[in-house]
């Protein structure tokens, strides 16, 4: 009795620690969710800030592994993030609720935006501009820090260079893809060489025939989708399949599934040209990441059910590959010549990130010389004051306004 009293105690204890560790996760990707702006990259810096430096649920090389793994397999990448942090943390229902955290406050507003309020004109507000403002610095902070971390050397910082380069003067879906590949192919012959003592483990409590029953699940629905849209007359069924074809086959994050958005829902007349514009404009405007544009889409098709769907099919992709990539992950990144590559691969993204500051962030945030002096005022507030991001947000929103009101 005394022995089943003992394991009662330790089954109780085990369920309140997981379940403290999901309110926990949940509270703070919910407050990400709230507080985020400025697309996937602004994203990692977000991720980079709260996970990395402030409550050290992994280090530095373990986030950049990641990274690169996320920024490898299609589609949104700072979702993918989360959701993998959230794995390691709590297994999948961790993973469930890091998404949930992160995405829902931008579903629900883009829903609102599409039943409501698709008349306002809210893709020129001065608050919003002040946003993308706050993404300039948020993300010139994220990008000295993995610089340091990531690029000690000129070896790396010329495949960064190359990265920047590359990624700067050839913007199509697959270059990241394209470039991350040669890096890992440079870094695997320069490095292989290098002896290294660096032991961390990523854990993912994941099996590996979970992992397989995933990855198999992600290209059947991608075959079989097609084929029942064809086989049946149901509209669900063609929205699913458009929203899950769209989320599968995306390289480059939110920004890149717009056009294949688009080309989905417009000229086949469910969403006209109007109604699709003034959702960017919406998008532009909530927190969280682009691809709940899709919840836009799907709540004006078929109201707040449509967004429900939309928002499933779209992510379910990204889901079942990174639940299906991370159990092997581990074993592949401690590998000597995976470790080689990786290490090019790092360095990579650098350059991936230093490109994607400039364009689209820089180039349509630092519009004048106000804007440029606000940007060093937030990036100050952030990486010499130490404020928290959502204070920073707060900041750039009011500032924004201001600038807009006097200017």
């Amino acid at each position: 009795m005394s022995f089943l009293k003992r394991l009662k105690k330790v089954i109780n204890l085990k369920t309140t620690n997981k379940l403290k560790a999901l309110i926990e996760i949940l509270i703070v990707s919910t407050r990400l969710g709230l507080t985020s702006f400025g697309g996937p990259v602004a994203h990692l810096g977000y991720f980079h800030a709260e996970y990395v430096r402030r409550r050290k649920w992994l280090d530095e090389k373990s986030y950049a592994d990641l990274v690169a793994l996320c920024q490898f397999l299609p589609g949104p990448a700072s979702s993918q993030v989360g959701i993998g942090i959230g794995v390691m943390r709590a297994g999948v229902l961790g993973g469930i609720v890091s998404f949930l955290g992160f995405t829902l406050p931008s579903v629900l507003a883009l829903i609102i935006f599409a039943i409501i309020l698709q008349g306002f004109d809210v893709g020129n507000a001065g608050w919003i501009h002040g946003l993308k403002i706050v993404a300039v610095a948020v993300v010139a902070h994220a990008i000295l820090g993995m610089a340091n971390n990531l690029t000690p050397d000129l070896k790396r910082k010329a495949i960064a260079l190359f990265a920047m380069v590359v990624t700067l003067l050839w913007q199509t879906a697959f270059s990241q893809v394209g470039v991350i590949l040669v890096a890992a192919i440079v870094g695997f012959i320069l490095f292989k060489q290098t002896i290294t003592t660096d032991d961390s483990r990523m854990e993912f409590p994941i099996s590996k025939r979970f992992a397989v029953i995933c990855l198999t699940l992600f290209f059947g629905l991608l075959i079989l989708l097609p084929i029942l849209r064809e086989a049946t007359s149901l509209n669900w069924v063609a929205l699913f399949d458009s929203f899950y074809r769209s989320g599968s086959l995306v390289f480059g994050g939110g920004h890149v599934v717009l056009p294949l958005l688009e080309r989905e829902f417009v000229p086949t007349g469910w969403i006209s040209e109007e109604a699709f514009l003034a959702g960017y404009g919406a998008a532009q405007a909530v927190p969280g990441p682009l691809f709940t544009f899709a919840a836009y889409i799907g709540a004006v098709i078929d109201g707040w059910k449509g967004g429900l769907l939309a928002t499933f099919a779209i992510f379910l992709p990204a889901f079942l590959l990174i639940l299906g990539t991370l159990p092997f992950w581990d074993s592949l990144r401690r590998n000597s010549k995976v470790k080689a590559a990786l290490m090019g691969i790092n360095a990579a993204v650098v350059g991936i990130l230093i490109s994607a500051f400039y364009f689209p962030i820089w180039t349509s945030s630092v519009l004048a010389p106000i804007d440029f002096a606000f940007a060093a005022i937030l990036f100050s507030m952030l990486d010499y004051w130490k404020l928290p991001p959502w204070m920073i947000v707060l900041t750039g929103a009011i500032g924004g306004t201001l600038m807009g009101l006097l200017l």
